[in-house]
């Protein structure tokens, strides 16, 4: 699953690997449109609905976050 969302992540944005454990928000390597654009790549590759109240900026920050954010969001693609 996490390579997946790297995959994703970096289809968004190209410059960036992604392998960093700093947050990608507060470095700038994801900005407020990327997020949009993550969430509906998400919800279309792990065939999820994610809920607004989700999406903030604590869920986006890392790939772990992000995971956690799928599996809440009820991704059964481990």
């Amino acid at each position: 699953m996490l390579e997946k969302i790297r995959n994703i992540l970096i289809d968004i944005r190209p410059e960036y690997d992604f392998l960093s454990q700093d947050d990608f928000i507060e470095t700038g390597m994801l900005d407020s449109f990327d997020i949009l654009t993550l969430v509906t790549d998400l919800e279309a590759a792990f065939g999820v609905k994610i809920d607004g109240g989700d999406i903030v900026p604590e869920n986006f920050g890392n790939l772990e976050a992000i995971k956690a954010l799928l599996v809440k969001s009820g991704s059964k693609n481990e």
